[in-house]
């Protein structure tokens, strides 16, 4: 039997943390279920100090923070099912609004990867970066990566791997010329059409176009994830919303 398109062709995704999660005690091992559209995950998910709080105090429009323990390399991420083929539903589209009270002993990813990272850390699992290098661990990635080991430390960078476009290593060469700012949001934007060509936006500015950046046939979930790479204090970010759309696929 052949699918027949309708008005569900679409598939728009949006969570705007408007109250009904505050795991912040809880000791469960990922993935946590996070409704109605995501998991919580990442390591230290045990500890008592991880987890996810939506703010009752400057979190006007609804926030969640997402905060992690103390220790380097747990880290604490929103994350879907591996359910997004950019051939099949391009152009898809990932925005988020996000804001950290600190710029210090922190990476930073939000995009879409091929490896699911229920109790992983980013630096095993999807990326690093340490002075101007990037060491990109997934096969397939695209997205922002913040990370304070680099030499520009508050700098976005616009991460790809995976397409017929061999990702870029080069810090300097995939660095937005854009900084996060303590205490202020920035939205982060990022579209990906269906012949793997890539573009990086934040707060509306198109800061990067990268053709065949993208595989056009690994699935992949969408993610943003924090990690802590120090021991002196925990690491956290605040998200305002996240936004996800993309083409249903009809030929399963």
């Amino acid at each position: 039997m052949t699918a027949v398109q309708g008005e569900v062709g679409r598939i728009r995704i949006f969570e705007d943390f408007t109250g009904g999660i505050d795991n912040l005690a809880d000791t469960g091992q990922p993935p946590v279920d996070f409704p109605p559209y995501f998991q919580l995950v990442g390591q230290g998910m045990s500890e008592t100090d991880q987890g996810a709080i939506i703010l009752d105090s400057d979190g006007l429009s609804g926030v969640v923070q997402l905060q992690s323990t103390n220790e380097s390399e747990h880290c604490i991420g929103l994350q879907t099912a591996v359910m997004f083929d950019v051939g099949l539903m391009g152009t898809i589209v990932a925005e988020a609004r996000v804001r950290f009270a600190a710029l210090t002993t922190k990476e930073f990813f939000f995009g879409f990867s091929d490896v699911v990272t229920d109790a992983g850390i980013l630096e095993g699992a999807i990326a690093h970066g340490a002075n101007t290098t990037m060491t990109l661990t997934a096969s397939d990635i695209c997205g922002f990566w913040l990370s304070t080991e680099l030499t520009d430390g508050t700098d976005w960078h616009m991460l790809y791997n995976g397409g017929t476009t061999t990702g870029n290593v080069y810090s300097t060469d995939i660095d937005a010329d854009d900084g996060a700012v303590a205490g202020e949001f920035q939205i982060l934007r990022l579209e990906m059409d269906n012949n793997g060509t890539a573009r990086w936006f934040i707060d509306g500015v198109l800061k990067q176009t990268t053709a065949t950046a993208v595989s056009t046939t690994t699935d992949l979930a969408c993610q943003l994830m924090v990690e802590e790479k120090g021991t002196t204090g925990s690491c956290n970010v605040d998200v305002d919303y996240i936004l996800i759309e993309a083409n249903r696929d009809w030929t399963i």
